[in-house]
C-alpha cells in the first residue's frame, strides 16, 4: 500500500517553566510546551511539516531542525532567518525526504537556550521500513550544570571561564529525557528499537548497556546497510544512533552508562550511569531485524581529488584565552559551492582535543580517516574529528540554493569562532562574482 503524502502540523511555545528533572528537585527551565525534552514531532517520508513556533521567551530565539535536508530558509539560523522576538510567531514548513532520527534544537544563544533545555526529538517514519522492533523508545541525552540550588550555575574567575571555553560546558546533572537517573521497565525476550540524541552541549556520551551487546542499525542519515553488533558506541554531541536492544532475561537489571572517554579536556573523563534497565515479565517477541537494511550507494573512491580543505584549530587570543578556528579566522565567509558539483572536503583537526564537525541541511559520506577507507558506509552530518586527525569526506549539494553552514557541535566551541557560512549557488553562476557581493551575515 502506498503512502499518501500528508501534512502535519505542530505549534511549539517556546517559554520558560519550572520543570521536575527528579523528586523534590526542580529548575527553572525554558523549553517547548512546557516540558524537557518538547513533545516528539513524528510524519513520514514525503509528508509535509508545518512547525508553527510562538516565542513567549523575554529574549529572541531561532529554531534548527538537525539533520533534515530541507530548504535554505528553514534551517533556522541566523543567516537565513531574523530571529523570532519576544511574542512572535514564526512558521517553519518542509517537505521530509528521508527516513531517520532527528532533532530540533534553538540556533540562537545557544549555550544558554539548549542549557536550559530548549530541544526535542524530530522522528522521520518509512513506510516500507525493513526494521520490525518490538517496541521503540527515544534517548535524548543531556546534563546541566547546576549548583547545591539547583540553579543554573555559570563559571566565576577568569581561570573557570577560559576552562568552559576550552572544554565546552559539561554538568554535573545527568539527564535522559529531562529525567535524572530513571527506571526503564522493559520486558524479557523481546527487541526494541532504541533511538539514542547526543543533545548536549558538550558531552561525549559512550553508551555501554552493562557489557550485553546490541546491534547498530542507523546513524545521522538513517539506516546502515547492515546491522553491527557492538558493546560500546561513541555519541558525540549532535550525534544519533539507533540501536536494537535485547533480548534480556526476565529479572535482569543494568545500567546505561557513559565510559570514560579522554577528548582532551582540562575536566577527567570518567563512567557515568545515566538510567537503569529493570527486565520485567517475558513477553513474545514478533521483532525482524533483516541482515540487509538497504543499500548506500558509494558517491566516490578513496583517492578522489580534493575540492576543499577545512582546518580546525585552536588559537590564542588576548581577550578570552583562546580562539576556536576555521581555517585560521573565527566565524568564516567560506567559498560558495555549485549545485550539483560533487564535493570532496577534506576537514583536518590540528588541534590536541576532540571536535564534532556538523555540516547544516546535506548528508555526507566519510571516504578517508587518517588515510584508510572507513569500515563501513553510513550517512551522516555530525561526525567527530580526533585530535590531529584528518578526514575526506564526499557530498552533493542539490538545487536548495541559500546559505548553509558548518561548525563544531561543541556550543561553546562553536560560539568561540569554529564555525562558518557558505552559500550553495546554482550551476550555472561564476562563484567569483559570488564572492563579490557576498552579504556580511548576521552573527549571534
Amino acid at each position: 500500500m502506498t503512502h499518501q503524502n500528508q501534512t502535519v502540523e505542530y505549534n511549539l511555545t517556546a517559554s520558560k517553566f519550572q520543570w521536575d528533572i527528579a523528586p523534590g528537585k526542580t529548575i527553572n527551565a525554558w523549553g517547548f510546551n512546557q516540558q524537557i525534552p518538547a513533545p516528539t514531532l513524528r510524519a513520514k517520508v514525503g509528508d509535509t511539516m508545518i512547525i508553527r513556533v510562538k516565542n513567549n521567551l523575554e529574549e529572541s530565539t531561532i529554531i534548527h531542525w538537525h539533520g533534515l535536508r530541507i530548504p535554505s530558509d528553514m534551517d533556522g539560523t541566523g543567516a537565513v532567518q531574523e530571529p523570532i522576538k519576544p511574542g512572535e510567531t514564526f512558521e517553519y514548513r518542509f517537505d521530509l525526504p528521508d527516513a531517520g532520527t532527528f532533532w530540533f534544537h534553538s540556533h540562537a544563544n545557544e549555550t544558554v537556550q539548549m542549557e536550559r533545555g530548549m530541544y526535542g526529538a524530530l522522528i522521520v517514519d518509512d513506510p516500507e521500513e525493513p526494521v520490525i522492533a518490538d517496541a521503540e523508545r527515544i534517548f535524548m541525552i543531556d546534563d546541566m550544570k547546576l549548583d547545591s540550588r539547583n540553579r543554573f550555575s555559570k563559571p566565576g574567575w577568569f581561570f573557570p571561564r577560559i576552562k568552559e571555553r576550552h572544554d565546552g560546558r559539561q554538568g554535573n546533572t545527568l539527564l535522559i529525557n529531562g529525567k535524572e537517573k530513571p527506571v526503564i521497565n522493559v520486558h524479557a525476550g523481546q527487541r526494541e528499537r532504541w533511538r539514542f540524541i547526543n543533545s548536549s552541549s558538550a558531552r561525549y556520551f559512550y553508551l555501554y548497556l552493562g557489557g550485553k551487546p546490541f546491534q547498530i542499525i542507523g546513524t545521522d542519515g538513517g539506516l546502515l546497510e547492515q546491522p553491527r553488533t557492538v558493546t560500546k558506541v561513541l555519541i558525540t554531541p549532535g550525534e544519533r544512533i539507533d540501536v536494537i536492544a535485547g533480548p534480556f532475561n526476565e529479572g535482569e537489571e543494568f545500567l546505561i552508562e557513559s565510559l570514560a572517554y579522554n577528548r582532551m579536556t582540562f575536566l577527567r573523563s570518567k563512567r557515568e550511569a545515566f538510567a537503569t534497565v529493570q527486565v520485567g515479565r517475558e513477553k513474545g517477541s514478533i521483532a525482524n531485524i533483516p541482515e540487509k537494511l538497504r543499500k548506500i550507494e558509494s558517491l566516490a573512491q578513496q583517492d578522489a581529488q580534493v575540492s576543499r580543505k577545512i582546518k580546525f584549530s585552536v588559537g590564542p587570543s588576548l581577550k578570552n584565552g583562546m580562539n576556536f578556528l576555521v581555517n585560521n579566522k573565527i566565524h568564516v565567509d567560506d567559498k560558495p559551492v555549485k549545485a550539483g558539483e560533487l564535493q570532496i572536503w577534506e576537514i583536518s583537526n590540528t588541534s590536541l582535543m576532540d571536535h564534532p564537525f556538523h555540516l547544516h541541511g546535506e548528508f555526507f559520506q566519510v571516504i578517508e580517516e587518517n588515510g584508510k577507507a572507513p569500515e563501513y558506509k553510513a550517512w551522516k552530518e555530525t561526525y567527530n574529528l580526533t585530535p590531529r586527525s584528518k578526514i575526506k569526506i564526499a557530498w552533493m549539494p542539490d538545487n536548495r540554493i541559500g546559505m548553509w553552514m558548518y561548525h563544531c557541535h561543541i556550543l561553546e566551541h562553536h560560539e568561540a569562532g569554529m564555525m562558518a557560512n557558505f552559500e550553495v549557488i546554482d550551476g550555472s553562476k561564476d562563484p567569483s562574482q559570488h564572492m563579490n557581493d557576498m552579504h556580511h551575515v548576521h552573527r549571534h
